[in-house]
């Protein structure tokens, strides 16, 4: 809580620092532009509606260099956007809350809607932003007024429609360092009265700011593009037609990875003339033997149709298909060594089809205004992965298990095995080149959702609004595996089961020898479950237990199968209770409660594994498979709740906004990668408590500041089996890792005119407080603190021309966007570094 007390400090500091300008206000002074918000399916200003949201305005969008969706956290606090190791692996989270990247299973907390169309993963958001009005960042569950997954909080572009009236539009040529160049043009016009057109494009080019140090492609280059055309038909008074096509592509190398720490198997890399960067997490060079792909194609249509039946009721129809393909293939060991091969590497082949269709009637009386609406979703999605290993690979396990290439622990079990007659096993099998595990799966998702929405008048100042949503969720998943990775393939307990009965008795381990020899097969078994790391030398013991945790691809088990029927079907009825109060014509209170739900998420990985109550019957079902462990399948549905009460103020010259929440998500679906794949979970309960300040100030017509902060106390409230530093440990109680407790964003701008020149000069500063990165890696090791400035100079001419000098990240901060333990390098950690300093000039040409 003591970020509390130092949030109600912080407000009261605003409030007593911003009282004497507004009391003091005259008849000239300025006033602040009223800012519009539809995400509550209806128009209404910021400060009128009563919902914890921020809208960031194209204008701010182009001044502060915003590219994607991806900058918009430096303009939000309470949004947060972690790029990972390819262009498509990004997540979002708001207050903390959210999930969704490396698992085509996982759809998101945060939902994402751009012109009203879901996009059911982050990959199909990333792409450079189309001709915006605003974007809209809604905290909280929104499930009674967007029908897709919304648990966490609603992300919305509203882009620019056509135009009726006349020929207008813009082109743009951007400069900057790492060779960049942006093109971007957009024309909107009248074909008629009735029908307008728009057309945009973009094409983005930049060199990578990371030295890949093994003589190949430079990594952080971007490398994208984006068609975008829309028709507005209108042929009544009462009907609107909106069609919208896109296509966006992304072609790059993504994204540098660092070495944090390098652990015991950096002695291994050494030994057999292998090289990184070690513990330089801010180097921005290590090595990679090929360059990694990362191919995104993201397409789709959409038609809106509005139709307005009377002068109180409008009927509202928005239908879209979307295609996402994926391609990524990465050298995930960060070495110079060949462990990964290049042909099958770290690969994931991935196309997801989606249809939605929403269909929603609002109106209103004297008395209320109200909106009921259905939603509809379905979505296939088609993954092919894998992962190989290089020539290097057995040598370097050689030397992990104590041993030099030629002479292990592992070449005496290739030769134990022989001898033992297993047809698996000739000499130097294990981790052979191009070993692996390859995967197939599928999932088929259909949804619906009905949810409507009342606002109630009680009186000439305050306002009931009851909401409620129905949503059913059916999912049926498939997946196919292929196992050639033999190491993976022994069970360690049953190998030396058989080897200590065989020492015991001077007996093969047949079935009829054991029978018939019961005491020593007892005693064998007790031997073959006992690590010699955990015993006094001499003990008898399985040795080789130790070589356990080299076997990173175990066997996998085909689903749907007669124990896992490879289907999940769940709904849920959420609701929103909030009432809200006008003090006077210039401050609003409201306090609310609202539920959300996500149903539950599929692991589409190679980490997709029996339950361990599902573990024992299934290998009985498939007695071939000698090496099955237990993990997960899938994680349970997650349901948030927040309680939230709220101000919003507004006089001529300042805005206030202020926000208490308390959050909670039982059942947080948790998606934590281990070092050798992904653990998929539940946690049993995630909560937040915060305060949210957002303020704007325009004390005269050339000076412009906004302040926003949001403090947070969160906490994991129980997460019994949670992947913490060293394993699975139980974080009831902790700290979530990841959550700033405080962020800070403020803004200034001044305008001035020389001449017939309007120019403005812009300044963003950004703060985040010290947090641990990830739950499984040492805070020692990986903690993030931001604090960064960005600004911008502009200059337009009366004639349409303007110049923008921009530079972002100008103090160089340097922070970690998240972390990992290293692939196949125990007791090693590394981490993505963010962007380094950038800048550029941007000019631009409007004509009409």
């Amino acid at each position: 809580m003591g970020n509390l007390t130092t949030c109600r400090g912080l407000f009261g500091l605003v409030v007593a620092a911003l009282a004497a300008p507004v009391l003091a206000q005259q008849d000239d002074a300025t006033f602040l532009e009223e800012i519009v918000v539809t995400s509550s399916k209806r128009e209404s200003t910021l400060q009128e509606i009563p919902i914890a949201v921020s809208v960031i305005q194209a204008s701010e969008i182009e001044e502060a260099n915003v590219l994607d969706v991806k900058d918009l956290q430096f303009l939000v606090p309470s949004l947060r956007v972690t790029q990972l190791q390819t262009s498509g692996n990004t997540n979002f989270l708001i207050r903390g809350f959210g999930n969704g990247a490396n698992n085509a299973g996982i759809e998101p907390s945060v939902g994402v809607f751009i012109d009203g169309v879901y996009r059911s993963r982050s990959a199909s958001s990333l792409n450079d932003l189309p001709n915006l009005e605003r974007i809209e960042v809604l905290r909280g569950p929104q499930s009674t007024l967007f029908g897709k997954n919304a648990s966490a909080g609603v992300i919305s572009v509203i882009t620019a429609k056509p135009s009726l009236d006349a020929v207008s539009g813009s082109a743009s040529l951007t400069f900057g360092d790492y060779s960049q160049v942006i093109v971007k043009g957009d024309v909107t016009g009248p074909l008629s009265d009735a029908v307008g057109v728009s057309l945009s494009g973009s094409y983005n080019q930049r060199d990578g700011y990371y030295d890949n140090l093994a003589g190949g492609d430079e990594l952080g280059e971007q490398d994208r593009y984006s068609l975008r055309a829309q028709l507005l038909v209108q042929p009544s008074d009462n009907v609107e037609f909106r069609f919208i096509a896109d296509y966006e592509d992304i072609d790059e190398a993504c994204c540098g990875v660092a070495n944090l720490l390098n652990g015991p198997t950096g002695g291994a890399v050494a030994a057999l003339g292998g090289s990184l960067v070690p513990n330089a997490p801010f180097a921005y060079e290590g090595f990679y033997n090929y360059t990694p792909t990362n191919e995104v194609d993201n397409q789709g249509v959409s038609l809106q149709i509005d139709y307005d039946i009377n002068d109180s009721m409008t009927l509202t129809s928005i239908s879209s298909f979307r295609n996402l393909s994926r391609l990524d293939n990465a050298d995930s060991d960060f070495t110079s060594l060949q462990l990964i091969s290049e042909t099958a590497g770290n690969r994931t082949d991935l196309n997801i089809d989606t249809l939605t269709q929403e269909l929603r009637l609002a109106g209103s009386t004297a008395q209320m205004g109200w909106m009921v609406g259905g939603y509809y979703f379905d979505e296939d999605v088609d993954q092919d992965t894998g992962i190989s290993y290089n020539t290097a690979m057995r040598s370097f396990f050689d030397i992990l298990t104590g041993g030099v290439p030629g002479n292990s622990p592992l070449w005496d079990l290739e030769n134990a095995l022989i001898a033992a007659g297993d047809p698996r096993i000739s000499p130097g099998v294990f981790f052979g080149a191009e070993q692996g595990l390859f995967e197939s799966s599928g999932m088929d998702n259909t949804a619906y959702s009905i949810f409507g929405q009342v606002d109630i008048d009680l009186g000439d100042r305050a306002t009931l609004t009851l909401g409620a949503n129905y949503t059913d969720d059916d999912k049926d998943v498939n997946y196919d595996s292929t196992q050639t990775d033999v190491f993976s393939t022994i069970d360690m307990i049953a190998t030396g089961f058989g080897g200590a009965f065989a020492q015991i008795t001077s007996l093969p381990p047949t079935p009829a020898n054991i029978a018939a020899n019961p005491g020593a097969a007892a005693a064998a078994q007790a031997i073959s479950v006992t690590d010699c790391a955990a015993v006094p030398a001499g003990t008898p013991c399985n040795s080789l237990i130790a070589l356990q945790p080299l076997q990173f691809l175990p066997e996998n088990v085909d689903y749907p199968n007669s124990v896992e029927p490879g289907s999940s079907s769940d709904s849920k009825t959420t609701w929103t209770v909030r009432l809200a109060y006008d003090f006077s014509d210039q401050i609003n209170v409201y306090a609310s409660a609202a539920t959300g739900f996500k149903a539950s998420s599929w692991n589409l990985s190679r980490d997709s594994r029996p339950f361990p109550d599902d573990l024992a019957a299934v290998q009985a079902n498939n007695p071939t498979v000698t090496n099955l462990v237990a993990g997960t399948r899938f994680a349970e549905p997650e349901d948030s709740t927040v309680y939230e009460i709220g101000m919003k103020a507004r006089w001529d010259t300042l805005s206030l906004n202020v926000a208490i929440f308390d959050q909670e998500i039982e059942d947080f679906q948790s998606n934590t990668f281990t070092g050798t794949g992904f653990s998929l979970n539940n946690a049993g309960k995630q909560s937040t408590t915060g305060i949210e300040i957002d303020m704007r100030w325009a004390p005269t017509d050339d000076i412009q500041a906004t302040l926003a902060a949001t403090l947070m106390d969160p906490e994991y409230d129980s997460f019994v089996g949670a992947e913490g530093v060293g394993g699975p440990t139980d974080l009831s109680g902790a700290t979530p890792a990841g959550i700033h407790e405080t962020s800070i964003t403020a803004t200034g701008r001044y305008s001035f005119t020389i001449s017939d020149i309007a120019g403005f000069v812009r300044a963003e500063y950004i703060y985040e407080d010290e947090i641990q990165v990830i739950d499984n890696v040492p805070e020692s090791v990986a903690s993030r603190d931001v604090s960064t400035f960005n600004a911008s100079v502009g200059l337009a001419w009366e004639n349409g021309f303007e110049a923008v000098v921009w530079g972002r990240n100008l103090s160089d901060d340097e922070y970690l966007m998240s972390a990992f333990p290293t692939t196949v390098q125990p007791g090693s950690f590394s981490g993505y570094p963010n962007q380094p300093r950038t800048y550029g000039v941007t000019v631009r040409k409007y004509f009409d």
